[in-house]
């Protein structure tokens, strides 16, 4: 189940893609372009959220994720039923109701892809003995963020550390990295 999310998210988002080149209409076209670009570029604010928000603060998740600090080398992430339903209840549906459908799959698209950007990069900080350099600072950030007692909990951002020091959960040690 775990490598079959990066499938479906894959497949999706590359359906919606081709849904919005071919079916989408031409007249939109840069509309639909800068709100992809808009769910894309929002989505490590929202999964900054999530992370700490949800998965530190809300029963049952919080219990899940535990299960992730605890065996950080375990293949444990969200069931794509409950994220693709997540992304149809509080993504598409209230972004058509207010604008149109191509608008909300064009939002949709864009937040897919930064989710789809986000698991990926948090199997590679597991994972990947990479050298690239973006990687192993993510890797570190990430790093402080596991290995912290919860009641000094922080760096929750993934695949950026933006909101962490936005929202002063950034520890002042990594703030110097």
């Amino acid at each position: 189940a775990y490598a079959a999310d990066f499938a479906a998210y894959g497949l999706t988002i590359a359906g919606l893609a081709v849904g919005l080149l071919v079916a989408g209409p031409p007249e939109q076209g840069w509309l639909l372009l800068a709100c992809t670009v808009l769910g894309l570029g929002s989505w490590s604010g929202v999964a900054y959220l999530l992370h700490r928000h949800v998965l530190h603060g809300v029963q049952p998740f919080c219990q899940w994720h535990a299960q992730h600090h605890a065996r950080p080398m375990a293949l444990i992430g969200s069931p794509t039923l409950l994220s693709a339903s997540l992304f149809a209840v509080l993504v598409f549906m209230p972004v058509w109701g207010l604008a149109n459908v191509w608008v909300a799959t064009a939002v949709t698209l864009g937040m897919m892809a930064g989710y789809l950007a986000f698991g990926l990069t948090h199997h590679a900080m597991h994972h990947s003995r990479s050298r690239n350099p973006w990687l192993a600072r993510r890797k570190r950030w990430h790093a402080l963020h596991h290995h912290r007692p919860a009641e000094h909990a922080g760096c929750y951002g993934v695949t950026s550390n933006v909101w962490d020091h936005v929202f002063g959960t950034a520890y002042r040690r990594a703030a110097e990295h």
